[in-house]
């Protein structure tokens, strides 16, 4: 998921240097959207591994 959330980060790099104001706000808002279900899994997997020890 962490490859998605930099996928995206890229284009809207991309789409913002390129002047397509619309798709890069978008991509980035994927993005951020992405990232934060990542942090929130990786918390979580933490959280249970921390428990079976």
């Amino acid at each position: 998921m962490l490859r998605w959330t930099i996928i995206f980060i890229v284009i809207a790099l991309i789409a913002a240097i390129l002047g397509f104001g619309g798709i890069a706000g978008a991509a980035a808002g994927v993005a951020k959207i992405l990232f934060y279900i990542f942090i929130v899994l990786f918390v979580i997997s933490l959280l249970f591994r921390l428990a079976r020890k």
